[in-house]
C-alpha cells in the first residue's frame, strides 16, 4: 500500500503546486475608501469572487493565470498582471463616463459635471424594454415631470402626447420641441427603437432658452447612433407581440336585455358586438438590421427596418418601412470633419377600425339585432345614435399612405485649436395621400348621398429647411478656468400644401375611389374640391458660453435673439436669455472628509422661453369667400376679411426659476437629483371678443392672460446589490405639479372665464371643465350631487346648501367639483442581473386627480334603453331613473399604480468567432392596474386644457406580450 500512499501524496502535490492563492484589497483611487462588492475575476474566464465589507478579496487561481480583472459599477475596470507575489491590492478610478458622461444640449455637448441646468441624460442601455410603438415609450416613466400618455392604447396609428412641467398655452403647443439629431420640429415616426443611442431633456427655461420661441414646452434632444471604426459588424432585432384586452365593458346580454325591454326590442338574435370587433389574431412585428464600420478617418453606420404593427381593433393597422444611413468622414489631418444622415419611413396605414364611435355601438346597440339579415344584408337599427359597426367596417375605407424623408449634412472645420465653425443643412418633407369610399349600400351613402356612393382623396406635402452656422470655442486658461463659447445663426422655412376633392353619386363601387370624376354630383355642382399653401419662416441669432472655475464654480450665460412671420409688424423679433450657476461642493475641501459623498453639486438657474405654436397668418387680416353676383352674364365671387389684423401679435414668454441638486453616494451606489421650480407664461395668445366697430369681426387672435406653475421632482438611482453574480439596480422618480390661471385680462379685453371639454348629447350638459381668473387649470365645474327622490329622479345642492331636482339648478348653484389633472407622478424601475439573465420590472402611477366616467353618465342610465346599457345601471345605479346629469355622481378618484412593463432576458455565450452576442427576451406590457376607478383604465388623457375625461367609446387597451431576439454578428 506504500506505493499507493505514495502516489496520492504525488498527486496532491501537482495539484497543490498547479494552483496558488492571490489576496488583496480593493480600494477608491482617489480618496483610499474600500469598495465592497467588487468583482475579481481571472481574466478570460467566468471563475472569480467579489471583495468584502472592507474591500479585501481572496481568490484561488490556476499557477498560469496571467491577470485578474477588476470591476465595479461607476469605476473604470482594471486589469492587473499576477506576479510573483501572493498579494495584489488594486485602486480603481471612477469611470470616465461616471465623471465625463456626454450630455447633449442646445447646440453642442457639455460633460454631465458641468450641467448647471435641469437636464435628464437616458441612455441606450437605460431605455424601457421589449417591443415599443413611439420611440417616447423607450423613456416613459424615467424623467420626472414628463407626462407620456397613448390616449388611445396602442392604436398602432396613434402617437404619444406630451407634456412636461404642465400647461403653459392655451392656444399653443404644450409638448416640447423634439429635435432629432440637430433638426427642431424633427418625425418620431423617422425613429426606430434601435436607431435611438439617447434622449436628453432639457426640462427648465436655463436650458431650453437657446431655442428660444419653441422652448417652453420644454426640448427634447434624440441623439441616433453613428457609424465608428473597427471591424465590421452587423446587429438583427426583432421581435413578435401579440395584443389582448385588458378590460372590457360589462352589457346586458342578450337575455338580460329582454327582461327589462319590451318584445317589440327583441330581434331574435344573441349578438356580442364588442367581440366581432376585436381583432383576435393581430400579431405585430418588428425587424432592425444594421450594419457598421469603417475607420477613424472614414465609418459608417446603415439600418433597415420592417414592422406590420396590428391593432387590437379590427381593420386598424400599420405597415411600415424605411431606413436610415449615417456617414463620417474626416480629412486635413483631423482638422475638416464631415457628417451626413439620411432617414426614410414609409407607411401604409388601415384607418377605419379603432373608431370610439364603434366601440360606443358595442356598448348601446341591440344586442338581440341581428348584424346580417337572411337577404345577406347588413341590418341597420333605427334606436337613437346607432349604426352597425360591422356594416360600415365592410363597406367603407380609410387609407394613409405616407412618405417621410430627412436628410441633414454638418462640415465642421477646426481653424485653431479648439475653435471650430460650422455649416448645417437640413430638409425634412412629409407627404401623405389619404383616400377613403363608402359603398353605393352603405349607411353613409343611403342616409347623406341618395345611395351613390362617396370617394374622396387629399393629398399633403410639407417641407421643412434649415441652415445653421455655429462658431465654438473652448479654452483652458492656467489649468483653473475653463471657457466654452458658442456662437450662431438659425434659419428656417416651413411650408405645407394640400389638395383634396370629393365627388358622390357613382353608378358602381367598382372603381372605389380611382374614378373620382366619374359621380354624377360633378355635373350637378354638388361635388367638392379645396387647396390651400401656407409657410413660415423663423430666424435667430444666439450664444452661449459656459464658465468653470476648478471645476468646483460654473456659470452658464445664453441669449437668443428670433423673429418669426408669425407675428404681428410691431413684434416680430423677441430676446430669450438665460442664466444658470453650480458650485461642485463635493470638491471642496471642507466636503472631502466626509467620505459617503462622492459628489454633489448646487443648480440655480433662470430662462426665458417663448411659444409659437399655432396657426399661420393669424396676425394679418384674413380673406373668406362670400356670394356670387351676375354681371355681363358671368358669376363673380366675392370676398371679406374673415379675421382681425393683429400688429401687436407677440410672442407668448416664459420665466422660469430652477434650483436643484445633483448627488452621488457611498461609493456611487445611490445617487439622483432635487429640482423645484417656479414658472410664469405670459402673453398667452387666446381669441379674445372684439368691439364692432372698430374691429370688423367679433373676435381678435391677442395676447392676454398668465399661468402660473411650480413643482419640484425628485429622481433617485441606487444599486442595492452587487455581488460577483448578483446586481440589482433601481430608479425611482417622483414629482409634483401645480398650474394656475392667474389672469385673463389686460388694458383692453377681459375674458371671465374659459371652458373645455363638452359632453356630447343627449341633452344639453353642456362643458365639463371651466377655468376662471386665479383658478387651478382643470378643475371640473358643474352640480353637487344631493340624491334621489323616491321616483329616482335627480337631487342636487343648492347654493344656499338646499336640495332641488335638477329643472329649479341654476348657474349659481354650480361650483367647483375637484381637478382633472394628475397632482403627482411617480414611477420605480428595477433591474436584476444574475450570471447571463436579467429581469427588470417597472411600475408606475398618478395621483391626486378624478376621472369623469361618461360611460357610466351615458351608458349605465335605464333611460338609455331601449338601446343596450351597462349592467351597472341596473346594480350600482339601480336607483337612478331619470335622464343624464353631468355632477360630481360620476367623478370618482383617478389613482392609479401600474405594473406596466416585466423583461426577461438572457443573454447567450456562444463558442462561435461568428456571433459576438445573442439576447433573448420576453417582455409583458401594462400587466396590471391597482385603481379604485371602476371604468376600464384610468390612465387617460391628462395633457393639455381637456383631461381627465373618459369618452363614452374608449379604444380597447391592452395587455401585450413580445418575443424578442438581439443578435450581433
Amino acid at each position: 500500500m506504500s506505493w499507493l500512499s505514495t502516489l496520492f501524496l504525488l498527486i496532491a502535490s501537482l495539484s497543490f503546486a498547479q494552483t496558488r492563492t492571490i489576496k488583496g484589497r480593493v480600494i477608491d483611487a482617489k480618496d483610499n475608501t474600500p469598495l465592497p462588492g467588487v468583482t475579481v475575476k481571472i481574466r478570460n474566464s467566468n471563475s472569480g469572487t467579489a471583495t468584502g465589507v472592507n474591500g479585501t478579496y481572496s481568490i484561488v487561481v490556476p499557477a498560469q493565470t496571467a491577470a485578474l480583472e477588476f470591476s465595479f459599477i461607476g469605476y473604470e475596470t482594471k486589469e492587473v498582471r499576477i506576479g510573483p507575489g501572493d498579494e495584489i491590492n488594486v485602486g480603481l478610478a471612477l469611470s470616465s463616463k461616471t465623471l465625463n458622461d456626454v450630455v447633449v444640449v442646445g447646440y453642442g455637448t457639455l460633460k454631465r459635471r458641468e450641467i448647471t441646468s435641469a437636464v435628464t441624460s437616458i441612455k441606450a442601455e437605460d431605455f424601457n424594454q421589449g417591443g415599443t410603438r413611439s420611440a417616447m415609450d423607450l423613456v416613459q416613466g424615467k424623467v420626472a415631470g414628463l407626462s407620456i400618455t397613448r390616449t388611445r392604447g396602442n392604436n398602432p396609428n396613434e402617437g404619444a402626447s406630451l407634456q412636461l412641467r404642465g400647461v403653459t398655452s392655451l392656444s399653443g403647443t404644450n409638448g416640447p420641441l423634439i429635435v432629432i439629431d440637430g433638426i427642431p420640429g424633427g418625425n418620431l415616426d423617422l425613429l426606430t427603437q434601435d436607431d435611438i443611442a439617447s434622449i436628453d431633456v432639457l426640462r427648465d427655461g436655463s436650458a431650453a432658452a437657446i431655442y428660444g420661441t419653441r422652448g417652453n414646452g420644454g426640448v427634447i434632444l434624440v441623439t441616433t447612433k453613428k457609424g465608428k471604426s473597427g471591424e465590421p459588424q452587423f446587429n438583427y432585432s426583432t421581435y413578435l407581440q401579440r395584443e389582448v384586452v385588458d378590460k372590457k365593458p360589462v352589457t346586458l346580454t342578450a337575455e338580460e336585455y329582454k327582461a327589462v325591454t319590451t318584445p317589440t326590442n327583441h330581434l331574435g338574435a344573441d349578438v356580442n358586438l364588442y367581440d366581432m370587433l376585436i381583432n383576435k389574431d393581430n400579431l405585430s412585428h418588428y425587424h432592425n438590421f444594421s450594419a457598421t464600420g469603417g475607420t477613424d478617418r472614414s465609418n459608417y453606420r446603415a439600418a433597415i427596418y420592417y414592422s406590420d404593427a396590428q391593432g387590437i381593433a379590427i381593420r386598424n393597422n400599420r405597415q411600415q418601412y424605411g431606413g436610415r444611413l449615417n456617414l463620417n468622414q474626416t480629412g486635413l489631418q483631423g482638422k475638416l470633419t464631415m457628417q451626413i444622415n439620411l432617414a426614410t419611413n414609409f407607411n401604409k396605414a388601415d384607418l377605419l377600425g379603432g373608431s370610439t364611435g364603434d366601440f360606443e355601438q358595442a356598448v348601446q346597440r341591440n344586442p338581440t339585432a341581428p348584424i346580417i339579415g337572411p337577404d345577406g344584408k347588413y341590418i341597420e337599427t333605427t334606436a337613437f345614435n346607432n349604426y352597425n359597426p360591422i356594416a360600415r367596417l365592410q363597406q367603407e375605407l380609410s387609407e394613409r399612405d405616407q412618405q417621410t424623408l430627412s436628410g441633414d449634412a454638418k462640415v465642421t472645420l477646426e481653424v485653431i485649436d479648439g475653435l471650430h465653425v460650422s455649416a448645417f443643412g437640413a430638409i425634412m418633407r412629409n407627404n401623405w395621400n389619404d383616400r377613403q369610399y363608402r359603398n353605393r349600400a352603405s349607411r353613409s351613402s343611403q342616409n347623406d348621398y341618395q345611395g351613390g356612393g362617396y370617394a374622396y382623396k387629399r393629398n399633403d406635402n410639407q417641407v421643412n429647411r434649415i441652415f445653421e452656422s455655429t462658431i465654438d470655442y473652448s479654452k483652458n486658461i492656467a489649468g483653473d478656468h475653463d471657457v466654452q463659447v458658442v456662437g450662431g445663426y438659425s434659419y428656417q422655412y416651413a411650408t405645407q400644401e394640400w389638395f383634396s376633392a370629393n365627388n358622390s353619386g357613382f353608378l358602381t363601387d367598382a372603381f372605389a375611389d380611382w374614378n373620382l370624376g366619374n359621380g354624377v354630383y360633378l355635373t350637378q355642382g354638388k361635388a367638392g374640391m379645396g387647396s390651400s399653401k401656407e409657410d413660415n419662416t423663423l430666424i435667430a441669432f444666439f450664444g452661449r458660453v459656459n464658465y468653470a472655475f476648478r471645476k468646483k464654480y460654473m456659470a452658464q450665460l445664453s441669449l437668443r435673439h428670433e423673429g418669426s412671420s408669425k407675428f404681428g409688424n410691431n413684434n416680430k423679433w423677441g430676446n430669450f436669455p438665460s442664466v444658470s450657476v453650480g458650485w461642485m461642493l463635493s470638491e471642496e475641501e471642507f466636503m472631502k472628509a466626509i467620505p459617503a459623498v462622492n459628489e454633489l453639486k448646487l443648480r440655480a438657474g433662470y430662462g426665458v422661453t417663448g411659444n409659437d405654436g399655432w396657426a399661420n397668418y393669424l396676425s394679418q387680416v384674413m380673406l373668406s369667400t362670400g356670394g356670387s353676383y351676375l354681371q355681363n352674364g358671368v358669376w363673380y365671387q366675392t370676398y371679406g376679411p374673415s379675421k382681425n389684423p393683429n400688429p401687436d401679435l407677440r410672442w407668448e414668454k416664459k420665466k422660469e426659476y430652477n434650483i436643484g441638486i445633483d448627488f452621488s453616494l457611498l461609493n456611487r451606489r445611490l445617487g439622483g437629483s432635487i429640482d423645484y421650480y417656479t414658472r410664469e407664461t405670459k402673453d398667452l395668445a387666446i381669441n379674445a371678443v372684439a368691439q364692432l366697430p372698430p374691429y370688423v369681426t367679433e373676435s381678435l387672435f391677442t395676447n392676454v392672460g398668465t399661468i402660473t406653475n411650480k413643482g419640484f421632482e425628485i429622481y433617485i438611482n441606487a444599486i442595492p446589490i452587487q455581488t460577483k453574480e448578483v446586481t440589482w439596480r433601481t430608479d425611482i422618480t417622483f414629482n409634483n405639479q401645480n398650474n394656475k390661471l392667474k389672469s385673463l385680462s389686460n388694458d383692453k379685453f377681459s375674458i371671465n372665464l374659459l371652458e373645455f371639454g363638452g359632453l356630447p348629447s343627449p341633452g344639453a350638459l353642456g362643458n365639463a371643465i371651466r377655468i376662471v381668473e386665479g383658478g387651478t387649470i382643470g378643475n371640473f365645474y358643474g352640480k353637487r350631487f344631493a340624491g334621489f327622490t323616491d321616483q329616482g329622479k335627480w337631487l342636487f345642492y343648492k347654493k344656499d346648501g338646499s336640495k332641488a331636482e335638477a329643472a329649479a339648478m341654476t348657474e349659481e348653484d354650480k361650483t367647483v367639483l375637484g381637478n382633472s389633472i394628475p397632482k403627482y407622478m411617480a414611477s420605480w424601475s428595477n433591474t436584476v442581473r444574475y450570471k447571463n439573465f436579467d429581469l427588470t420590472i417597472f411600475f408606475r402611477g398618478k395621483f391626486a386627480y378624478k376621472i369623469l366616467n361618461l360611460q357610466d353618465l351615458y351608458f349605465a342610465n335605464k333611460q338609455w334603453l331601449p338601446n343596450n346599457m351597462l349592467k351597472r345601471g341596473l346594480t350600482v345605479h339601480g336607483q337612478l331613473n331619470d335622464a343624464p346629469q353631468y355632477s360630481d355622481y360620476y367623478l370618482e378618484k383617478g389613482d392609479f399604480v401600474k405594473l406596466d412593463n416585466i423583461t426577461l432576458g438572457y443573454n447567450f455565450k456562444l463558442p462561435t468567432k461568428y456571433i459576438r452576442s445573442l439576447r433573448l427576451y420576453a417582455t409583458g406590457r401594462n400587466i396590471a392596474t391597482i385603481t379604485n376607478y371602476s371604468g376600464l383604465d384610468p390612465e387617460l388623457q391628462d395633457n393639455g386644457l381637456t383631461t381627465g375625461i373618459d369618452e363614452r367609446g374608449f379604444y380597447p387597451r391592452t395587455k401585450s406580450f413580445a418575443v424578442g431576439l438581439q443578435v450581433g454578428f
